[in-house]
């Protein structure tokens, strides 16, 4: 027989775990599901610096302290990525690889996922040279030379972390300016150990004995090409949310993001969705913990109206 909770939270990064703390709180059974570890994308962010109460803190840390936080009131934690969520009315099933659950309200924080530049060398050179993370991956780069692929916070917040490790970091940005918030731009224009490619896009990724050698540019502007020679290249060019598993319920908007009120319900009643998975335009783990406690407190009020309901309907 399925297990039965009140909340399933699928996704346990900052908004989901935060979901699930309000909802426990409440006294409602909560399950969190995620196909990984806890803390999703902060686990792969060496140091976060925006986030309150804290100066500076690494991500894994911080995410082990909103974990412990998350579950002191009794929420459970499992393993399994979700193929598929059934409405039911007012019960919903929530199918995964694993198991099989009952819940009367979901909460959706799976997030988004890095974008791939879809260039010839990409997918034959990952984890040998190509990476989407370095944190995970900088070490294995020290004093040697590595390119950058993209203009946002990631890209710039990942450069800058690179230099504590590589002897250069070249950043190659299709644009002649960067996106990333200003203070980080300071700091990387600041550093002598980064340099920067403009109007230029990445054409493949070149390598031999089963690792990267370099890449081959384009200019944008004036249609030269180049190679520019590099032991790792790491990119960072967006993200795209994760939300196959939930295409049969209709609440995607055209770019696959969940479309929400401001109470994160979408238009399926009992569905809600935070965090990066929404069509919005910040994300960062403050929005992301925002998110979550509307939609932990918005889950208690719709559990309670099914209540009430039902009393109305044994009347």
């Amino acid at each position: 027989m399925a297990k039965n909770y009140d909340v399933i939270v699928i996704g346990a990064g900052p908004g989901g775990m935060t979901a699930a703390l309000y909802a426990s709180r409440a006294n409602l059974s909560v399950l969190m599901l995620d196909r990984g570890v806890y803390g999703g994308q902060m686990n792969n962010t060496a140091e976060i610096e925006n986030y309150p109460g804290f100066k500076s803190i690494l991500g894994p840390d911080l995410s082990k302290e909103m974990y412990d936080s998350s579950t002191q009131f009794g929420a459970e934690y499992a393993f399994g990525t979700v193929e598929e969520i059934t409405d039911n009315g007012d019960t919903k099933t929530v199918k995964t690889d694993m198991d099989t659950y009952e819940t009367k309200a979901v909460i959706i924080a799976t997030g988004s996922e890095y974008k791939k530049l879809g260039v010839k060398g990409e997918d034959t050179f990952s984890g040998r040279g190509v990476s989407y993370c370095a944190v995970c991956d900088g070490a294995f780069f020290k004093n040697k030379h590595v390119v950058v692929v993209g203009g946002g916070d990631s890209a710039i917040e990942e450069g800058i972390y690179l230099t504590q490790l590589a002897d250069k970091v070249t950043v190659i940005h299709r644009r002649d300016q960067l996106r990333a918030q200003k203070i980080l731009q300071d700091r990387a224009f600041a550093n002598d150990k980064m340099e920067f490619v403009w109007n230029s896009n990445v054409e493949e990724i070149q390598g031999d004995d089963q690792k990267v050698a370099g890449v081959k540019i384009k200019n944008n502007q004036t249609g030269e090409e180049s190679i520019i020679d590099a032991n790792g290249v790491f990119i960072y060019v967006g993200v795209l949310p994760m939300t196959e598993s939930f295409k049969n319920l209709d609440i995607l908007t055209d770019d696959g993001w969940v479309d929400t009120d401001d109470q994160m319900m979408t238009k399926v009643p009992g569905i809600f969705a935070i965090g990066d998975v929404r069509d919005k335009k910040l994300r960062q783990i403050t929005t992301a913990v925002g998110d979550g406690g509307i939609a932990g407190q918005g889950v208690f009020n719709y559990i309670e109206m099914l209540k009430a309901k039902t009393v109305e309907v044994g009347k």
